[in-house]
């Protein structure tokens, strides 16, 4: 119902995207990824919102085009009631999809990606990504890199094995509850936090 209300169901994804993520700019390829749509139908959406004001582009050093929304865009806040992610714990647009099991792969076990602190809207964790499995430290480096030159921000990380993980999640270790707190799961292997939040 809200694709055809507002035209397609890419532009309702780059909304949502752009709508949770105030502070965040991103570039296209990275769109195409985190929303699981081809690219040329991401471009001619990105120029519709551009054109009327809800997102605005910048340039940077790299020569890349990086979008945003428009803060100042006079319906930003109606938009942003109506696209907001109600639960605590929200899942990435596109998560499941093909991608990130693609980019996780090489790292090992993976049994769990949150994402929290810088990358998360409201969240106070001083953990920026956690990781839960049996992590190689060679990928897991390359892999943190590139996130860093997608946000464009320095991250810290930390890796947990999974049954120090399950442990702590059960008997609500502080240290989890912060890094859960408004976080986002990018990848889930058990289903840990579905059954959880879900219960």
């Amino acid at each position: 119902m809200i694709d055809a209300l507002f035209g397609s169901k890419t532009r309702v994804k780059l909304l949502h995207l752009f709508l949770n993520n105030p502070n965040r700019s991103f570039y296209v390829r990275e769109i195409t990824r985190k929303i699981d749509e081809q690219i040329n139908s991401v471009r001619r959406e990105l120029a519709n919102l551009q054109n009327i004001g809800i997102i605005k582009s910048e340039g940077s050093s790299a020569n890349r085009l990086y979008y945003e929304v428009n803060q100042d865009y006079p319906h930003f806040k109606p938009l942003q009631a109506m696209f907001e992610d109600k639960s605590m714990i929200a899942q990435v647009p596109g998560a499941s999809g093909n991608d990130w099991q693609k980019r996780l792969k090489p790292l090992g076990d993976v049994r769990l990606v949150i994402f929290s602190g810088k990358l998360v809207k409201h969240s106070t964790s001083s953990v920026d990504v956690l990781l839960v499995g049996n992590i190689n430290k060679t990928q897991l480096k390359r892999f943190i890199k590139e996130l860093e030159e997608e946000e464009r921000k320095s991250l810290n990380y930390s890796v947990v094995p999974y049954d120090q993980f399950y442990y702590r999640y059960s008997i609500k270790d502080r240290f989890v509850v912060e890094v859960l707190d408004k976080a986002t799961v990018v990848h889930d292997e058990d289903g840990i936090i579905d059954k959880q939040t879900k219960g």
